[in-house]
């Protein structure tokens, strides 16, 4: 008989004291407990044999652990697209369009090859551009016979593709996209108005080209900022662009801002063009930020924001009392704007051609005649002077070092003089503030020669001064005003307002 367990083994043995004593005869294999240690819901069951502690314990863990554990679970492959097949990715990229592929394109090595038929699958690459080609213009061509009069027409969606060259229908779409936006932007500059000489549905001809600008800030470590155009005005002569961010990068780390005239590759005229798809950059100028406020005199300012002019056609606004860019402000004059804007590179320049005067073949001597001034002093949706002057003229004595000289007004013929519309200001405009600046305002000089084409033309922001000089006329008794204005490759333009 085994005696009664004590006090002490029923405390210790708990929900398990009946177990003390066959465990006390070595009658209580360890395995005979794991199903009722598991029924009791017991966590700890080395508890349970503590009278002889490291014989079956770990034992009894591995068993009560191995009924509660899960089976692995196996990882998901990884769907990504990039680890399809290249059918598979065909296929997605025949819904795609033009500027879709193009964009696609532009992901990684593989998709470029995929999308601009470079890859082994040339039937199915070609496929895909065949079809856009054939969507959007006429796939049918007529082959003549020596040999008999009719004709035969024969569809290129039946051509061989394999006769093709790799990206052939690629470059066959893109290039017939651009021929056919050009030839629709000239037809629309050939109207040139009489008073200016200028085409006068630039502004169509702009939006039919998809033409916007941008600004390029390159800080001294190399890093750009690109900055997208925000709002424009169009004027009789002249376009002005204005940039104003939130976000602008500190002055004092940038060197230089390049001004760009920016197309879409392929634009879609149902839509507006997309600042996220292909497009070409023209450079049209390069400034220089380095020493801004140092080496510029301040072209005006008020109690916000202090304005600075650089040639050609440039405006930077900084915050007063801060070395900080508020504004950014150009303006471009309509001739040869469009070839400006579009026919240049990423580095270079469009050259336009040189402009040389025609002396009098009939006396040298009389030297330059017939030529016509159109004037634009103007700011946002305000117009100061606007007038046309014409039948100009030079002695050929006027003429010197490359430069003509030439009087608009006389001062004593009062029949020609024109009057200021208004106080004249510039005004400028931020995400947060506007404004205007007294005496500030752009001008646009138009000159035409004796056959009427424009000899010299410019624009940009002026301001005018106070002249120390009285006025000469005896029937005014106001004050006298001057504006000069140097071009770095041009002329100097001296006027006088009263």
């Amino acid at each position: 008989m085994a005696a009664v367990p004590g006090r002490a083994q029923r405390r210790r043995g708990g929900g398990m004291a009946a177990a003390a004593p066959l465990g006390a005869v070595g009658l209580a294999p360890p395995r005979l407990f794991a199903p009722f240690a598991a029924a009791a819901g017991l966590r700890n069951t080395s508890r349970s044999f503590a009278a002889r502690p490291g014989e079956c314990s770990e034992t009894v863990n591995a068993e009560i652990k191995s009924l509660y554990r899960r089976p692995p679970i196996k990882p998901k492959p990884n769907m990504c697209i990039e680890g399809m097949p290249s059918e598979m990715l065909m296929k997605i990229f025949s819904y795609l369009d033009a500027v879709s592929l193009l964009c696609v394109a532009c992901v990684n090595k593989r998709f470029y090859h995929l999308a601009n038929d470079k890859n082994s699958q040339v039937d199915l690459t070609c496929v895909i551009w065949l079809k856009i080609y054939s969507g959007c213009f006429p796939p049918k061509r007529t082959i003549w016979k020596t040999k008999s009069v009719q004709t035969e027409t024969v569809s290129l969606s039946c051509a061989p593709i394999q006769d093709r060259k790799p990206g052939y229908w690629k470059k066959e779409y893109v290039l017939k996209q651009i021929a056919a936006i050009t030839t629709r932007v000239m037809q629309l500059v050939k109207p040139v108005d009489p008073y200016t000489g200028l085409p006068s549905r630039i502004k169509k001809a702009i939006k039919a080209s998809g033409l916007s600008w941008m600004i390029v800030l390159k800080d001294r470590n190399g890093k750009e900022h690109v900055m997208e155009q925000a709002d424009l005005s169009f004027k009789d002569t002249s376009v002005t662009i204005f940039w104003y961010s939130a976000s602008w990068p500190c002055l004092d780390i940038l060197s230089t801002l390049k001004l760009f005239g920016v197309t879409p590759l392929l634009l879609d005229q149902s839509k507006a063009p997309s600042k996220n798809g292909p497009r070409r950059r023209s450079l049209i100028a390069e400034y220089d930020l380095s020493n801004l406020t140092e080496s510029n005199v301040a072209l005006g300012a008020n109690k916000l924001v202090q304005l600075f002019s650089l040639n050609p056609g440039l405006l930077v606004g900084l915050w007063k009392g801060k070395n900080e860019i508020a504004l950014v402000m150009a303006s471009l004059h309509y001739h040869q704007l469009l070839e400006r804007s579009t026919l240049g590179s990423a580095t270079v320049q469009y050259v336009l051609p040189p402009n040389k005067p025609i002396l009098d073949d009939v006396d040298p001597e009389y030297g330059l005649h017939d030529y016509d001034l159109h004037l634009d002093m103007h700011s946002g949706s305000c117009t100061y002077l606007c007038g046309t002057f014409k039948s100009l003229f030079c002695r050929k004595g006027d003429i010197e070092n490359g430069y003509l000289r030439l009087t608009v007004v006389s001062l004593k013929d009062n029949a020609k003089h024109v009057p200021l519309i208004g106080t004249v200001g510039l005004s400028w405009e931020t995400d947060a503030f506007k404004g205007n600046v007294k005496d500030c305002y752009v001008m646009d000089v138009t000159l035409l020669d004796e056959t009427r084409k424009p000899f010299w033309c410019f624009s940009a922001p002026v301001c005018m001064e106070l002249s120390s000089k009285a006025s000469s006329l005896y029937d005014y008794m106001g004050c006298v005003y001057t504006t000069d204005y140097a071009d770095s490759e041009v002329a100097c333009v001296p006027y006088k307002f009263f």
